[in-house]
């Protein structure tokens, strides 16, 4: 009888002093689900976040991309897959510049140069231009020429060369550019709204205002 009180004892002894470490075995296990991870952790699991993205400086960038479309021959997937002139006649918002370049005869030039950088203005940048000035140029073959070859550079330009570059152009001119991140200024007065665009022979970055010859 004294033999199984002993044991009785120590089974309630030794089951006390187990609790503790349950416990907290316990407590660990919850807290580490409940834990936010640490602030390195991203790293270790290889997922990119859009700020990642946005500094391999490999993307098109800027305000004015939202309004690329998303699929078709005038995504920037489509217009990889054709040469500048052609990829531009598939962005609606670079219509007034592809008829110029029509107007001028360029298509094929543009179109069978090799790695070549276009600054190419948006519609509404020439509707900044005064509507009787611009039915001047477009009317003046030799005159829009040089306009448009101003806006053409002979390399392809990665956005990191043009945070404080000078570049010759196809039209012997030299444009300027200056900036950073997703904000870019070409000869200080034309800005950068989407940039970046990759077509099967050029880069193009997109800008809101009609660069003159100087």
């Amino acid at each position: 009888m004294n033999t199984l009180k002993i044991r009785r004892t120590a089974i309630a002894v030794a089951a006390a002093a187990m609790l503790p470490f349950s416990l907290a075995a316990c407590s660990d296990s919850g807290d580490a689900k409940a834990a936010p991870p640490a602030a390195g952790d991203q790293a270790k699991t290889g997922e990119s976040t859009p700020a990642d993205d946005a500094m391999t400086g490999d993307q098109p960038f800027g305000a004015a991309c939202a309004g690329v479309p998303k699929e078709g021959a005038g995504s920037f997937d489509g217009m990889a897959k054709d040469p500048v002139a052609t990829a531009a006649s598939n962005n609606p918002a670079l219509s007034t510049l592809v008829a110029a370049v029509k107007q001028a005869g360029l298509v094929d030039t543009l179109n069978n140069a090799k790695d070549i950088t276009v600054f190419a203005p948006t519609n509404d940048a020439f509707a900044k231009i005064p509507k009787a000035d611009l039915d001047k140029v477009l009317a003046d073959k030799e005159q829009l020429t040089k306009i448009l070859t101003y806006h053409v550079v002979g390399q392809k330009l990665t956005p990191k060369q043009l945070e404080n570059g000078s570049f010759e152009t196809l039209q012997k001119g030299m444009v300027t550019t200056k900036g950073s991140g997703e904000a870019y200024k070409v000869n200080d007065t034309s800005n950068v709204v989407c940039g970046n665009v990759k077509t099967a022979n050029a880069n193009v970055y997109i800008v809101d205002t009609v660069l003159m010859p100087k």
